[in-house]
C-alpha cells in the first residue's frame, strides 16, 4: 500500500453490539487522525517556521499601531503577551523612538516608584521614547534564532541524522549555561545585564533547543512515514 492510500482496511472490526453510528463515528475520527499525522509528518518544520514568524512579527505590531494612534489593538497584543513575557521595558527594545535601548536608569524616572519593580512591565513608551515590543529583548533572540536556525535545518534535513544522545545533550548543556547564569544572577538582583549579553545568551540557548529537538522530530516523523509506506505490506520471511 503506497503512503497516500486509504488506510480503511486498518480500521477496527467491531462487534455487532456496537451501533453503526458509534462504527461510522470512530471511523471518521481515525481518518481524520491519520491525515492528520500523514501531514504533520510532512509538514511540522514549515508549520513550527510559521508559527515562530507569528509569535516574532505579532509582537512588533504592537509599538506601530501606537504610532499609528490605534492604542486599543495595541493594548490586545501586550495583553496577549502578557502571561508569556514580563515586557519590562528597560529589558525590551523600543520602536518609533529616539533609541532602541533604554537602561532602568533612564526610565527610572518615568516610571511610578509607588508600586514595586513588577508593575513597571504597564510602561509602554511614549511618543518621545517610543514604544517597546512587546517581547522582551531575550525572548525576541530566543525565538528568532529558532525560526533562523529552522530555516537552515529545511536545507539540511534530508542528509542530517542526530548524534549521539549523549552528545546531544553535552552540546545543548554548553549553549545553555551562558543564559543560565545571565538570567539567574539578574533575577536575584546581583547584576543588570545589557542588552548585547541577552541577545546573545538568548540566540545560544534557541540554538541548542534547535539543535536538540529538530533532528529527532525529524528522524520520528521520517520513521513514520516509512512505518506507513509499509502498511498492508506482506510480512517479511521469518
Amino acid at each position: 500500500m503506497s503512503s497516500d492510500q486509504d488506510p480503511s482496511s486498518r480500521w477496527p472490526v467491531y462487534e455487532d453490539s456496537i451501533s453503526p453510528t458509534r462504527q461510522s463515528l470512530d471511523q471518521k475520527f481515525l481518518k481524520a487522525l491519520d491525515a492528520f499525522v500523514r501531514f504533520f509528518g510532512r509538514h511540522w518544520l514549515a508549520l513550527v517556521n510559521l508559527l515562530l514568524l507569528l509569535y516574532i512579527v505579532v509582537p512588533m505590531l504592537a509599538p506601530l499601531l501606537m504610532l499609528a494612534g490605534l492604542p486599543g489593538p495595541a493594548q490586545v497584543v501586550y495583553g496577549l503577551y502578557y502571561p508569556l513575557c514580563h515586557q519590562l521595558p528597560y529589558r525590551s527594545f523600543f520602536i518609533g523612538g529616539q533609541q532602541p535601548v533604554y537602561t532602568y536608569t533612564e526610565l527610572w524616572p518615568l516610571m511610578d516608584q509607588s508600586f514595586p519593580p513588577e508593575s513597571h512591565r504597564w510602561f509602554l513608551g511614549n511618543a518621545e521614547l517610543g514604544y517597546k515590543i512587546a517581547l522582551c529583548q531575550r525572548d525576541l533572540a530566543i525565538y528568532g534564532t529558532m525560526l533562523l536556525a529552522g530555516l537552515g535545518f529545511a536545507l539540511i534535513r534530508k542528509r542530517y541524522r542526530p548524534l549521539d544522545w549523549r552528545l546531544m545533550l553535552l552540546i545543548f548543556g554548553a549553549l545553555t549555561v551562558p543564559i543560565a547564569v545571565d538570567g539567574v544572577s539578574q533575577l536575584f538582583g546581583l547584576r543588570e545585564s545589557v542588552w548585547q549579553l541577552r541577545l546573545l545568551t538568548g540566540a545560544l540557548f534557541g540554538l541548542g533547543c534547535v539543535w536538540l529537538l529538530y533532528p529527532y522530530i525529524e528522524d520520528g516523523a521520517r520513521q513514520a512515514r516509512e512505518a506507513r509506506a509499509g502498511w498492508g505490506q506482506p510480512p517479511p520471511p521469518s
